[in-house]
């Protein structure tokens, strides 16, 4: 079963959030095949510490602003500065330092699921080094 269009939907103004503060990179994966415990898994990276945190405020604000008061039902890494989780059921949202990227290699666990496109709204040609936008194939 692909992941829900609702999440899908959610995680789209979640990669809105992340960019319109700078996120380094964003990428989204549908991971509801392989793992059956949520449906996406978004990845955002940041430049620094306090980035970390302002990206995973704007995100965790605009999803409870946008999608009807929605709110995390677990968060972690709040007071690291290295790396936020926002678990939200079915979907979760990971922040992290990018200096920490390699040492999570998140993207691995995924390499073979299908990203999502997440319809950000500059062309991908204006930031190709730090933003995985791809269609998913079904």
């Amino acid at each position: 079963m692909p992941a829900l269009q609702s999440s899908i939907d959610d995680i789209r103004i979640a990669a809105q959030a992340a960019d319109r503060v700078k996120a380094t990179d964003i990428v989204a994966f549908d991971v509801t095949g392989p793992l059956g415990i949520t449906d996406i898994m978004m990845i955002a990276g940041a430049s620094n510490e306090r980035q970390v945190l302002a990206v995973a405020e704007e995100i965790e604000k605009d999803l409870y602003v946008k999608c009807g008061g929605r709110s995390p039902r677990e968060r972690e890494g709040l007071t690291e500065g290295q790396w936020v989780l926002l678990d939200y059921g079915d979907y979760v949202i990971h922040v992290m330092h990018e200096e920490s990227r390699e040492f999570y290699g998140l993207e691995r666990l995924w390499r073979d699921c299908p990203q999502i496109d997440l319809e950000l709204e500059h062309p991908e040609s204006a930031h190709p080094e730090n933003i995985a936008v791809e269609s998913v194939e079904r």
